[in-house]
């Protein structure tokens, strides 16, 4: 993966642990407690919010504050109004009416806080979003050929949660942090000795702490690759059903997901384990505080050391007082998978894209059609060349074929047409234009491309036929649909042209997807149009009506055709037949027929596609071999 480098933020990074030009593998829960990088990353982000924020820290530490007064303006209650069992009703009703706007104060900033933080967080999860999807939209193929698209959903979903988690709970953790602080200094104010004694259980409590936590995180980080296991066994048991029971696999399938689900139990039960313990040791601490309170302070009550308002408020804050510390406890694991899911987020966004529009690159609104390669070589990967010295030209209007057995070069070509990756050597031209010249927009509005394996989106079956051009009318999708002959089975549906699709169209059959896949290509309404295997998953009859229709609309039209079945592409202008990244045979069927070639021994041998032929057929001769490309 190449890394920006242009931010000073992006200097400063630490070398990421990336595989190529892959994101990171690492999917660790827990990163490192701070990261520098990571948190002027996401300051940036939060950037556009900082008055929110600002409000929202100030609202924390106002709830805060009125926290630590309600237990003071009980004290004055009991030792002012009440003393002595007198009762004053004046100052009585003066204590309750600070009271009671205490309240309110403490209850309009809670709701504030709580409206305007969860408000905020949403923003950021919408941010971090929009931006990981508009990045994921315009990066590189090349990216994506590396990478799990399981990997890239966890990051634009489990990972912006943590850190729209970090966020919310950061700014209640400062109301915590002065919650505790604010408590510590009160308690130590009203009675410096009885506050000692009281805060003497804390240090065991760190020390709790310090014991529990490595084997309490080590425990769920068991827990988390349990559940991850036994969720990878259950997804593959569901999908590969047919395959299970074909091959009569059901009991042994059985026994190892049981064997993984009663290691899921067993971690998740040492889980809980740590998860039950500290609640306990945490409440009999609070209990022990509070009996120093009551023992040491009643005795200091009765010795009349102490007043008894004093007492009451140290009960009050005694019982307040762990809920900051647990919550601050939470906060350490919090941040610490915020660190990590950041750096995971922030080094998909910082994925450099390599196929890019050059300043001033052309956007014509009209091109002749042609597509011209000149000596272009390609890979993949370095040092793996995948197409060599590749070199022809495609008239406008002409339909040029492409034949050869898998792997040979054929679908390179045709991606380096539409530019989905740069050439290593040579040139590309579409329209007479170096394809580096032009806009990608403009490629993609000249150029339309059918795949073997359609993909359509959610919406109606309309609305994917007027995919790439949106101001398409009904009449043009219409007849675009007819030209391919899907007319007839849309409207056999129940909603016609309406008709909602399932995810990837799941509810047609392959076929229907496919000639749905034509009618779209044809609607975009492209100088040239590609066809890669794309009658490769329909039946011989759907075959001929798409060749019988392509016939009449590819008049004009420039059309690069991949294709297997020898019958799909004999009607084509010319043939290119590619071997191992080069082109050994060109000229139309009837040349090489005449040619005795590879095309012809496989026309000859009668088989319906270059995978059916065995190896030694495919490999070329020794005059073959060194004839020149």
């Amino acid at each position: 993966m190449k890394v920006r480098t242009g931010s000073p933020a992006m200097q400063k990074r630490p070398p990421l642990a990336v595989v190529g030009s892959q994101v990171s593998q690492d999917e660790e829960l827990f990163g490192r407690v701070f990261d520098k990088w990571v948190m002027r990353r996401f300051a940036a982000h939060l950037a556009p919010y900082r008055l929110r924020i600002a409000a929202s820290v100030a609202a924390v530490l106002l709830f805060t504050l009125t926290q630590l007064a309600i237990p003071l303006i009980v004290r004055q209650v009991i030792d002012g109004a009440l003393a002595d069992g007198a009762g004053d009703t004046e100052v009585l009703n003066l204590f309750v009416g600070i009271f009671v706007a205490v309240v309110t104060v403490n209850y309009l900033a809670n709701h504030f806080m709580e409206t305007i933080v969860g408000r905020t967080a949403q923003n950021l999860l919408f941010d971090l979003r929009r931006a990981m999807y508009a990045h994921l939209q315009v990066v590189s193929l090349s990216f994506m050929d590396r990478t799990e698209v399981g990997r890239l959903m966890s990051r634009l979903q489990g990972d912006v949660y943590a850190l729209q988690e970090f966020l919310e709970s950061s700014i209640f953790a400062i109301g915590d942090l002065v919650l505790l602080i604010g408590i510590v200094v009160v308690l130590l104010s009203l009675d410096p000795t009885l506050g000692a004694l009281t805060l003497s259980v804390v240090p065991l409590l760190f020390l709790v702490r310090i014991v529990w936590l490595p084997r309490a995180r080590k425990a769920f980080m068991a827990a988390r690759e349990a559940s991850s296991a036994v969720n990878g066994a259950l997804a593959e048991g569901v999908q590969g059903v047919r395959a299970i029971q074909e091959l009569r696999r059901e009991d042994v399938n059985f026994t190892l997901f049981a064997e993984k689900a009663s290691q899921n139990l067993r971690a998740h039960l040492r889980a809980s384990k740590f998860t039950n313990m500290m609640i306990p040791i945490v409440d009999t601490l609070n209990g022990s505080a509070m009996a120093v309170v009551i023992v040491v302070g009643g005795s200091m009550v009765l010795g009349e050391a102490l007043d008894i308002g004093v007492m009451v408020a140290f009960l009050f804050y005694v019982q307040r007082f762990f809920d900051p510390i647990r919550s601050l406890t939470m906060q350490y694991s919090i941040m610490q998978r915020a660190m990590a899911a950041g750096q995971r987020i922030f080094e998909v966004m910082d994925v450099e894209i390599d196929v890019k529009d050059k300043p001033g690159a052309e956007d014509p609104a009209e091109i002749d059609g042609s597509i011209e390669f000149r000596n272009v070589a390609f890979g993949y990967e370095p040092g793996n060349p995948v197409l060599r010295d590749i070199s022809f030209r495609v008239e406008p209007g002409e339909t040029l074929a492409l034949v050869g057995p898998t792997g040979s070069g054929k679908t390179s070509i045709t991606a380096l047409a539409h530019r989905f990756y740069d050439i290593w050597e040579g040139q590309v031209l579409v329209g007479g234009r170096d394809v580096r010249d032009m806009t990608q927009a403009s490629l993609g509005r000249h150029i339309s491309l059918v795949l073997q394996e359609p993909f359509l989106f959610s919406g109606t079956i309309a609305e994917n036929i007027r995919y790439a051009k949106i101001e398409a009318t009904h009449e043009d999708v219409v007849a675009a649909a007819k030209a391919v002959g899907a007319h007839d089975f849309i409207m056999r549906l129940p909603d016609g042209y309406e008709t909602e699709l399932e995810q990837r169209g799941s509810n047609l059959s392959l076929g229907q997807r496919q000639l749905i896949s034509f009618a779209r290509a044809l609607v975009a309404d492209s100088r040239i149009l590609i066809l890669d295997e794309a009658t490769a998953n329909v039946d011989s009859y759907t075959e001929l009506e798409i060749q019988r229709a392509l016939a009449r609309l590819l008049e004009g039209r420039t059309a690069v055709v991949i294709a297997h079945r020898l019958a799909t592409i004999r009607g084509a202008d010319r043939i290119l037949v590619l071997q191992q990244g080069r082109i050994v045979e060109r000229g139309n069927h009837d040349e090489l027929m005449r040619a005795g070639g590879l095309y012809a021994r496989l026309y000859r041998m009668n088989y319906a596609s270059f995978d059916d032929m065995p190896e030694a057929e495919v490999a070329p001769s020794k005059a073959e071999a060194s004839l020149p490309t």
